[in-house]
């Protein structure tokens, strides 16, 4: 079995209070929406506290080519990268070359060659490292990640796998988009990176099984519309509906094929998507707040980071975790596809 040996995180250097947010969405919106103090609300509605971004407020406040957001993105990617590689690797007290299989995930940049060829040449990993970039899964990718690594260490019990993600949702705001899904977006998405290492080896939560699942007919709930601009995120209002139709019996039935129920679980470390998508956990799967704890704070502390965001609640979960007890928790993302990842785990 695979086993979750240490998780670290990499905070980019700008923190924006939400009501800095707010400001500058009344400066940049106000002109074009009549009623901007009608749906200013929805910053504070967020649950947001705090937002991270690797560009300072001022580098919003002009037009950015897909260049400009990009050339960004591999700068910020590899620095932001090595940072929480390096932390994970001293919480799992190895050194770069004990690692035997990168796994690099983001969906808000490109780069050939891919961001982990570019960490191997900064962060010095062996040169017959294998290597498995990841793009496309938006908020999924951090728990798909997870999943794929636990897959390859079945195959080669020994073997140490570093999985780095990586999302600058920051770079993505289009200047001169005014809809209201890029409102929304302001109020929501922040920047962030997180590494996990797993092994079969070593101490650490251990993963029991994993469950993808892709919906058909759905590729418009969540995605990129690519412009000649950048990307411009794409996602349904009806999000928080499909958790409450589709999340308890997507969960029961995983559970149900290794002989547990909801009953059973313990910890409940789910991508909290926003403040709406949370309740609507809350009510599908009755559960109270106390239950989803750490993806509230992680919430209310960095905003929606993409995939990084289940990987920071991750990490939070193993520097509070103390009691020692082997119960049983639950990782869970939603993403384009759209789809659904599931990882049960025995603490």
């Amino acid at each position: 079995m695979s086993k979750i040996i240490a998780a670290a995180i990499a905070v980019p250097p700008h923190d924006i209070p939400q009501e800095i947010a707010v400001d500058f969405a009344r400066r940049h919106f106000g002109p074009h929406f009549a009623d901007i103090e009608r749906l200013l609300p929805i910053f504070p509605a967020s649950r947001i506290k705090n937002r991270q971004f690797c560009m300072p407020p001022t580098w919003y406040a002009s037009p950015r080519s897909f260049k400009d957001k990009n050339d960004a993105f591999i700068e910020w990617a590899c620095r932001l990268g090595a940072e929480a590689s390096r932390r994970c690797l001293d919480r799992a007290d190895l050194v770069a070359s004990d690692i035997d299989h990168i796994i690099f995930v983001s969906t808000t940049g490109l780069a050939t060659p891919s961001i982990d060829a570019r960490l191997l040449n900064i962060l010095g990993f062996r040169s017959d490292i294998k290597r498995t970039p990841i793009w496309g899964l938006g908020c999924v990718g951090g728990a798909m990640g997870l999943s794929r690594a636990s897959e390859l260490i079945a195959a080669e019990p020994e073997a140490k796998v570093l999985l780095v993600a990586v999302e600058l949702c920051g770079l993505t705001f289009q200047f001169d988009d005014w809809g209201k899904s890029n409102l929304v977006a302001t109020a929501l998405f922040g920047d962030g990176a997180a590494a996990v290492i797993l092994s079969g080896e070593g101490d650490g939560p251990e993963i029991l099984g994993t469950q993808s699942t892709t919906w058909p007919d759905s590729l418009d709930v969540m995605g990129w519309n690519i412009l000649n601009e950048g990307m411009q995120v794409v996602f349904a209002r009806a999000i928080p509906t499909i958790v409450r139709e589709r999340a308890r019996r997507n969960f029961n039935d995983f559970l149900a094929s290794h002989n547990v129920s909801l009953a059973d679980i313990t910890h409940f470390l789910i991508h909290p998507g926003g403040a709406k998508v949370i309740e609507a956990y809350k009510e599908a799967l009755c559960l109270d707040s106390d239950r989803l704890k750490l993806s509230e704070e992680v919430l209310r502390d960095h905003g929606n980071m993409s995939s990084a965001t289940v990987l920071y609640i991750l990490e939070r979960f193993l520097r509070e975790k103390n009691n020692g007890d082997k119960s049983l928790g639950l990782i869970s993302a939603l993403g384009p596809g759209f789809s659904s990842e599931l990882i049960l785990f025995k603490s």
